[in-house]
């Protein structure tokens, strides 16, 4: 029998195959899952709710339909982290905030009902950001979450619990949302991979709302081809959802079976390097760009001068959107209500219920959106962000005329311990320096491991860059480095949870 640290060190293809094949079982795939969760949880704190029961009801459905002799799915029986800002029937979906605390959604999310449907298993919810607003999960109303590489730092945000689950071996996949960087950043800190696909690509019904423009839901693996298969699960036109590309879903598992950079042309953007960039991290994605080059790739120096202004305009568009998306959470349909004991308007209880429920974060973004609305500088501040958003999907369209992929670091540094930047709001911001320009134009992006930084021995994210639909180059590209450091320098993530 296999023991459950060999269970939990397969990858999410390994375990599907051998769930299929009969040599496991998806009850015990899970069970291993759920006693790591029970194991480690409790110093990493990357769930905020585990449906013990639920995961095991939906392994034994697996395990029955084998027995039928029912063809499985590629995923089949392997268990996920859901990041708890998608609805899920019957399960609390929180968003991190207070003012959801108990919330039991009547429905599920579109992208819950695929993975039902794919009959992967749902372990539970995991910690993250309020309203997926922040770069290091220490904006959770319910605390923060550690970095399983370093329990001191933070694991990226606004999907922290997700990469962390990854990252300290509780679930081999998960879930995440990308608003300005919030797949990709947490995958980077913790040595994980994390796609954004391009915009549209996902559906965003049933997720809750922060930005509605910019937000994207994504895959989160410790593999690229994990990654992929997972991609292929939830992505697809859905009619629920407007903004939904009626378009083919890439062959992004083909791409993955199959990476490979020879003849492609890859970018390099001289606006992603410079003050702000941890050494390390500098020398690692120079190794990165090195090892393309030596596979067979070109490489192209780019000039995307627009990038410079991309935190300015994303720190206006999102809090914009966001200020209007919060509205719907007054305290009188849904979530928290305070001070409803017969004394207060319901204007005061909206605005008690709001004052309670909201965090700081949370607060401040919807002031600041609130601000750039307001007559008399709407123009001056969201319409003026809205123009760069143009440059910048400009500057990406010119880019991707001259090469096939861009690349760059994923973030500027590695991990920052926990509480560092908690009192400088745009020292925060800064974590998101290259990723947000990938979400004001809508492109598809991945983050996947390139190493440790020498001076802290704590994990690189190397970022690929590709055009809207062309997700399938992300796992083209990724795969192919993938295998070329494992190749040279083995998976730390596959072979021990670091710190744990």
């Amino acid at each position: 029998m296999t023991d459950n640290v060999t269970i939990i060190k397969l990858t999410a293809a390994e375990t599907a195959e051998k769930i299929a094949s009969g040599e496991l079982t998806a009850v015990q795939v899970t069970e291993a899952h759920l006693a790591r969760i029970e194991a480690v949880d409790e110093k990493v704190h990357a769930f905020l709710h585990v449906d013990r029961e639920g995961a095991l009801a939906q392994a034994r459905a697996v395990d029955e339909k084998r027995e039928r002799g029912e063809k499985l799915g590629p995923l089949a029986g392997v268990p996920l982290a859901l990041k708890d800002i998608f609805t899920t029937e019957g399960i609390p979906t929180t968003v991190g905030s207070k003012i959801l605390e108990g919330w039991i959604p009547p429905y599920d999310a579109t992208l819950t009902k695929r993975l039902k449907a794919a009959d992967v298993v749902i372990l539970g919810k995991t910690n993250m950001d309020e309203f997926a607003m922040g770069s290091s999960t220490e904006n959770s109303a319910y605390g923060p979450t550690g970095n399983p590489w370093d329990l001191t730092r933070i694991p990226g945000g606004s999907g922290g619990g997700s990469s962390a689950a990854l990252a300290a071996h509780m679930a081999p996949l998960a879930i995440g949302t990308d608003t300005g960087g919030s797949i990709r950043q947490p995958a980077a800190v913790t040595g994980t991979v994390g796609v954004k696909p391009t915009y549209g690509a996902v559906s965003r019904y049933g997720m809750v709302a922060f930005s509605s423009s910019l937000d994207q839901g994504g895959p989160c693996a410790r593999t690229v081809l994990d990654a992929a298969l997972l991609h292929e699960v939830i992505a697809g036109h859905d009619p629920l959802d407007s903004t939904s590309i009626d378009a083919p879903v890439p062959a992004v598992v083909e791409a993955a079976r199959n990476g490979s950079v020879e003849g492609m042309r890859v970018g390099v953007v001289k606006q992603f390097r410079g003050e702000g960039y941890q050494a390390g991290v500098i020398q690692r994605f120079d190794e990165s760009v090195a090892l393309l080059k030596e596979l067979g790739a070109e490489i192209v120096e780019l000039d995307c001068p627009s990038f410079d202004l991309a935190l300015s305009a994303y720190y206006l568009i999102a809090p914009s959107e966001c200020s209007s998306n919060l509205a719907r959470f007054d305290g009188l349909r849904y979530g928290r209500r305070t001070g409803d004991d017969g004394t207060h308007s319901a204007e005061e209880v909206t605005s008690l219920t709001r004052a309670e429920g909201f965090g700081p974060e949370v607060k401040r973004r919807i002031m600041l959106g609130t601000y750039a609305l307001s007559s008399g500088y709407y123009d001056a501040y969201y319409g003026s962000a809205q123009k760069v958003r143009t440059l910048i999907t400009r500057d990406f369209e010119k880019a991707f005329e001259q090469v096939d992929v861009i690349v760059s670091p994923t973030t500027p540094t590695t991990a920052f311990p926990i509480g560092e930047r908690a009192d400088d709001p745009m020292a925060m911001y800064l974590a998101d320096l290259c990723t947000i320009p990938t979400n004001l134009a809508g492109n598809a992006a991945m983050s996947l491991p390139c190493g440790l930084a020498p001076e802290d021995n704590l994990p690189v994210g190397l970022q690929i860059i590709a055009p809207a639909l062309k997700d399938d180059r992300l796992y083209k590209v990724g795969a192919a480095v993938e295998a070329a450091f494992v190749e040279r320098w083995g998976h730390p993530l596959l072979e021990e949870a670091p710190s744990l």
